[in-house]
């Protein structure tokens, strides 16, 4: 069953992209009109802009509605994704509209017309900045409180078409009182921003459907809340994986004594579990244990040096799990190496080939770790 909160993020993002369509309707109908009274081809681009604006708020209400459907036999954890999908879209008209603006404008470089312009058509394009900028702000705001790429984009594109806008009137004064026309070359520029909008949305956009990295400030908040239990005494390997927005599934090590029964691991995991989604709302799929010696002094020894050598490389982010069995003689440790580094495979091998000249007694057992987390 779809969650309360769900629901209510749907329901304040469809409301929000409603405003959007009426707002951008409104505003695309009145420039497309004044454009062609006055032969501006930067209003009437601006108008075009503002038609793919609209069109963008649909399709963020159609993929909102889609991706809030229940969870079911084929989609068992739901189908968030397709919020996703639709950002895609999105991306790809305001793509379609840019290279259509800039082709147009294009062609009236070639062959410029003279633009008209009167009081009603500048006192048109001074509403239109006024409007774009308060509804810029506004689905920004909704945005960001719901956690939706969509109306975050979209509130940014309106913040920026304000700008646009503003551009616009500037152009139009500047041919008013010097004469001199810069419609044409205007249109160009306001094409070429779009198009970088539609490229921008698309690359965060494929980035999500790939599987970006964890957001720092939601990893130092989970690993934190995991920290707070006094049986922990790290956190380690935390993944999250993305099913839409404010659906994350995840998974983390933790370091405990090696003391632990069965019975207060299952305990603990269980209460981690509940702390991290009440708090944050991430599902804790699972929590695996990592365990240190409690009583052993030579695996204290070990574990510093291991760490000392590792640590003279700057390129070594992290040392954990570490754990030493003295009747085999092993001790095993996970490593993490910075994914800027290009040879980390040659790295990990000169490290762990330094502590067997160390201890050439010893088998060790490491593990080239992922860096998924800050």
């Amino acid at each position: 069953m779809v969650s309360r909160e769900i629901q209510i993020r749907e329901k304040k993002i469809v409301r929000t992209s409603i405003i959007g369509v009426i707002a951008n309707i409104f505003l695309a109908a009145f420039k497309a009109f004044i454009g062609v009274l006055t032969h501006s081809v930067a209003i009437t681009m601006d108008a075009i802009n503002n038609a793919t604006d609209a069109c963008s708020s649909l399709i963020t209400i159609i993929g909102t509605k889609l991706a809030a459907r229940e969870p079911d036999k084929k989609h068992p954890l739901g189908q968030g994704r397709l919020e996703y999908l639709s950002t895609l879209a999105i991306s790809a008209l305001i793509l379609y509209a840019g290279i259509t603006a800039l082709y147009e404008s294009v062609k009236k470089i070639l062959k410029p017309a003279v633009p008209e312009y009167d009081k009603i058509s500048l006192l048109i394009i001074v509403v239109a900045v006024i409007v774009k900028i308060v509804l810029g702000i506004y689905v920004t705001r909704v945005g960001k409180k719901v956690d939706s790429d969509s109306l975050i984009a979209s509130g940014k594109d309106a913040l920026f078409d304000s700008v646009i806008s503003a551009a616009t009137l500037v152009a139009a004064l500047i041919f008013m009182f010097l004469g001199l026309s810069l419609e044409s070359y205007l249109g160009a520029i306001i094409s070429i921003i779009i198009i970088k909008s539609g490229i921008e949305i698309f690359r965060e956009t494929v980035n999500e459907l790939i599987g970006a990295r964890i957001d720092p400030e939601l990893a130092k908040e989970v690993k934190q809340i995991i920290l707070s239990f006094p049986e922990v005494k790290g956190a380690y390997d935390l993944f999250l994986h993305n099913y839409g927005p404010n659906r994350l599934i995840g998974s983390v090590h933790i370091e405990v004594p090696e003391t632990m029964t069965a019975r207060e691991l299952d305990k603990l995991e269980r209460e981690i579990s509940y702390a991290v989604a009440k708090k944050t709302g991430v599902i804790m799929a699972g929590v695996s244990v990592y365990s240190y010696n409690t009583s052993d002094s030579r695996a204290a020894e070990i574990e510093n040096v291991v760490k000392e050598v590792a640590y003279r490389h700057q390129e070594v982010l992290e040392v954990h799990g570490f754990y030493y069995e003295e009747e085999k003689k092993l001790f095993r440790f996970d490593i993490i190496i910075d994914y800027d580094y290009k040879n980390r495979d040659e790295m990990f091998k000169s490290v762990v080939n330094e502590l067997k000249a160390m201890f050439p007694d010893y088998k060790i057992v490491p593990t080239l770790d992922v860096d998924m987390s800050d």
